[in-house]
């Protein structure tokens, strides 16, 4: 491969990762974010995600003189996109942050350049955001379309990420890629790019076919989950432990059912499925449904856990977590986040402990709440209510003296 320069679009929770990945592994990369303090804190090679292993891959990419941050977007051979892809009141996609992006790079194109979406996205977004940027430039045209006036030529692929917060160092390396691109060349040259660093099979498929790859993915486990947690909601109602019941069935060589919890948060697994039930209404009526009753746990939860204050005098809460999953700090779209607000905003008369080894202040949510505080895991010997919603590793080795005299409610079975 030639030495290619690479912009990498984002470097939140998925994009400064693979740029320090890139970027130790010979390729020249500049991230580009709009956010200046954490555009200054990378270059001074210091984290902005918790990452386990990050921090070290960091300081050598920017050592190396392969990684540079800015908030200006370069020319580049390649860029690749890893911006938020939301969704919508009516849960179809907000591509807003895509087309921005788009739109600061359409003025730098030359011909010749790749453009790589990876952000999660709905069906057929990498077709909008290469409408995007050819309006902007009609000077140019995609790679595949019919070019009688010999106009340079850009070329569009999806790759979507595959990797698990919290060991993302080795996944991004090992895992296997989805490579889709509009046109066979356009997926060569995004193979080109993946394979400087990934040890994982590279598999060549078009673009709209890798969004559904992943959305598929994300929609599966979301299925799984709302299984088990619709277990959890009949268990409870026939006086049966579910984590007994799961694990009892799971004897069964042909069966594999997941663990329950208090819902389903973060930017994938919560969000992904509504993008497959938006492209086709019609037809996805068991994937609403997971949905549906993956949304409709954290109630379940906060409904439990009024019942267990009723009848205390001022009682405390210590609700142990509040990112999306355990031993990373990842708040975005956490069950756990909203459930805490919603009993904090609903029972004024209650004190809640928030307890979150993985943050250093309240977030905005939980801040303007003045019942709410953040706390020590020790300061829970003063709760009424302990209320386990992540299994961090620090709540699992928690002794059962310190539990002692409690309510507990245990939505992660780290305490049956």
């Amino acid at each position: 491969m030639t030495q290619q320069s690479v912009a990498f679009v984002g470097l939140g929770y998925i994009g400064l990762p693979t740029s320090v990945t890139m970027a130790n592994h010979g390729v020249e990369v500049t991230g580009v974010d709009i956010n200046e303090e954490n555009v200054a804190r990378i270059n001074r090679g210091e984290v902005t995600i918790v990452e386990p292993g990050l921090e070290t891959h960091l300081g050598k990419a920017i050592a190396s003189g392969n990684l540079t941050a800015t908030t200006v977007m370069p020319h580049a051979d390649a860029y690749i996109l890893a911006v938020p892809t939301p969704f919508a009141e009516n849960y179809e996609g907000n591509l807003s942050y895509v087309f921005a992006a788009a739109e600061s790079i359409a003025p730098l194109l030359v011909g010749d350049e790749l453009v790589i979406l990876e952000s999660t996205s709905p069906p057929r977004s990498t077709q909008k955001m290469a409408k995007k940027i050819l309006a902007l430039r009609p000077d140019l045209v995609a790679d595949g379309t019919p070019n009688p006036e010999n106009k340079p030529v850009i070329y569009f692929a999806h790759c979507p990420e595959r990797i698990l917060p919290g060991n993302a160092m080795e996944e991004l390396i090992t895992n296997d890629r989805i490579i889709g691109g509009q046109t066979e060349e356009a997926t060569r040259r995004a193979t080109e790019i993946y394979a400087t660093f990934c040890t994982g099979e590279l598999l060549p498929t078009d673009d709209t076919t890798a969004e559904m790859a992943k959305l598929t993915e994300n929609a599966f486990r979301d299925v799984n989950i709302a299984f088990a947690n619709e277990l959890g909601l009949i268990s409870d109602n026939l006086g049966i432990n579910v984590w007994e019941l799961i694990e009892l069935a799971n004897h069964h060589p042909r069966v594999n059912i997941l663990q329950p919890g208090p819902g389903v948060g973060g930017h994938c697994i919560a969000v992904d499925p509504w993008f497959i039930v938006a492209a086709d209404r019609e037809n996805s009526h068991l994937i609403r449904t997971a949905r549906e009753v993956n949304d409709g746990k954290p109630q379940w939860v906060v409904d439990k856990t009024k019942h267990a204050v009723q009848g205390l005098e001022h009682p405390t809460v210590a609700v142990l977590g509040l990112s999306f999953k355990a031993d990373i700090d990842d708040l975005r779209m956490s069950p756990a986040l909203n459930i805490a607000a919603d009993l904090a905003g609903s029972l004024p008369d209650i004190d809640v402990l928030a307890v979150e080894p993985n943050i250093s202040a309240l977030p905005a949510q939980l801040g303007a709440l003045e019942n709410v505080r953040l706390a020590e895991l020790k300061e829970i010997e003063s709760a009424d209510v302990v209320l386990l919603l992540v299994d961090h590793k620090e709540f699992k080795q928690l002794p059962a003296t310190a539990l002692k005299g409690k309510t507990i409610i245990d939505t992660k079975g780290i305490w049956r």
